[in-house]
This record gives C-alpha cells, sequence and structure tokens, in this order.
C-alpha cells in the first residue's frame, strides 16, 4: 500500500463510525449510511470497528477507511486490534490503514509482527498511542503513522476531559508523523488540533454519536436548574 493514502487525508477530517454495543445505530447499514453522510459534509476519510462495519462501508465509498476491532480478552488490558489476524482481516476487507494499540502495555503479539503483518497484506499502519515516547517506539517498529487515540485510556497519560494538547505538542516538536484523536469535541478543537502538527483530524462521538450528544445537552440543562 502506497503512503498516497495518507496524502488523501492530509489536512483533511476522518470521522470515525462507531456503535457501541446496546447502541441502536450497532448495524452494518446504519454504519455505512453514517460513512456516507460524514463523506458528504467534507470527510476525507472514515475509522470503522469490526469486520462487517468495514465491508459494508467500503460497499458503499472509495474514501479511505481506517479499520480497527475492539476485542475483550483476558490476558491483556490491549483492545484495539489485538492480533495479527484481526488486522490482517480488516485489510482483507477493505481498509487501507489498520488502526492498533500501540501502547507500551503488556500484549498478545509483539508490535513489529503485527506491523510486519499489516503491510503485508498490504495496508499501511496507524499505531494508537498515549504518550510521546510510545510513539517513538512505535514508529521505530514500523508504523507509518501514530493516533493520539489512547491518552488518557491508560494509567501512565494524562487524564481528560480535554484532548492532550501537550501530547500535540511534545509529537510536533519530536518531529513524529501523527494523528489528533481523543476528546475533539467542537470545530474550534479540529482547527487547534491540525494548528499544532496534526496530519489529519479524527473525529467520532461529537458527530456520529446521538446518543454521547445528547447527553451532553440534558447535563448541561440539568446544571441550569436550582438544587
Amino acid at each position: 500500500m502506497s503512503a498516497d493514502v495518507l496524502e488523501r487525508l492530509r489536512g483533511g477530517l476522518v470521522v470515525s463510525c462507531q456503535a457501541d454495543p446496546g447502541s441502536p445505530l450497532r448495524d452494518p447499514f446504519i454504519i455505512g449510511r453514517l460513512a456516507l453522510a460524514a463523506v458528504m459534509g467534507g470527510a476525507r476519510g472514515v475509522r470503522i470497528q469490526g469486520f462487517d462495519n468495514v465491508g459494508a462501508v467500503r460497499a458503499v465509498t472509495d474514501v479511505p477507511i481506517i479499520g480497527l476491532t475492539k476485542t475483550d480478552r483476558d490476558d491483556t488490558d490491549v483492545y484495539i486490534t489485538p492480533t495479527a489476524a484481526e488486522a490482517v482481516r480488516l485489510a482483507e476487507l477493505g481498509a487501507q490503514i489498520v488502526a492498533l494499540d500501540g501502547t507500551d502495555r503488556p500484549r498478545p503479539e509483539p508490535l513489529a509482527a503485527m506491523f510486519a503483518a499489516v503491510h503485508g497484506a498490504g495496508a499501511l499502519v496507524m499505531a494508537d498511542i498515549s504518550t510521546v515516547d510510545e510513539a517513538r517506539l512505535a514508529l521505530a517498529a514500523g508504523a507509518d503513522i501514530v493516533g493520539t487515540t489512547l491518552s488518557g485510556y491508560t494509567p501512565h497519560s494524562r487524564p481528560g476531559p480535554e484532548a492532550d494538547w501537550m501530547l500535540l505538542d511534545e509529537l510536533r516538536h519530536a518531529g513524529l508523523p501523527f494523528a489528533a484523536e481523543g476528546r475533539l469535541n467542537a470545530p474550534a478543537d479540529a482547527a487547534r488540533a491540525m494548528s499544532a502538527g496534526a496530519a489529519f483530524v479524527v473525529v467520532g462521538s461529537a458527530i456520529t454519536r446521538p446518543d454521547v450528544i445528547t447527553g451532553w445537552f440534558t447535563r448541561a440543562l440539568q446544571d441550569t436548574l436550582p438544587e
């Protein structure tokens, strides 16, 4: 897979179209419709979780897909595409980029071997990291780009509630290629992330999860009520 796919995404928006278990949107057809709506709005690519969803989205659009799985395992805290078999299957279904956990947590398979498997399947690797040190290690192991996705989700990274702006600055100053993702909940956040040096910006909840967005509004209204 040529790095041209990263050039297609550069300077643009990638929309994460995912639905949690229990969501009424958790259906491959609906995920496909969400992806088409995102592309209609100007998204240059989409981030899609699950084999069926990747296949459904690939069937309706030719924009770059960042594919991933989420698998709970008893032997590791790594849950974003934890095995090479899952990563390769995503590539076979049409994901030009495969996202996987690039943190330094104990994992079922070595990162370098997983990256090699993805490249062998013709796709690029996006390593989701939580610190700049993890970014350096992932890129040294063969990742094509890192994403700030997991900042705040590991014990050794900075917690939210805002995006980890310091991590973006650290990545830029280190000259490392990165995509900004995580807690970017407004257009101004996306613009700030791009100005901070991101190759592209990934936004999910604020665009494709109406249950989450509705919760933001309802909590804001509740905060205005007298006690």
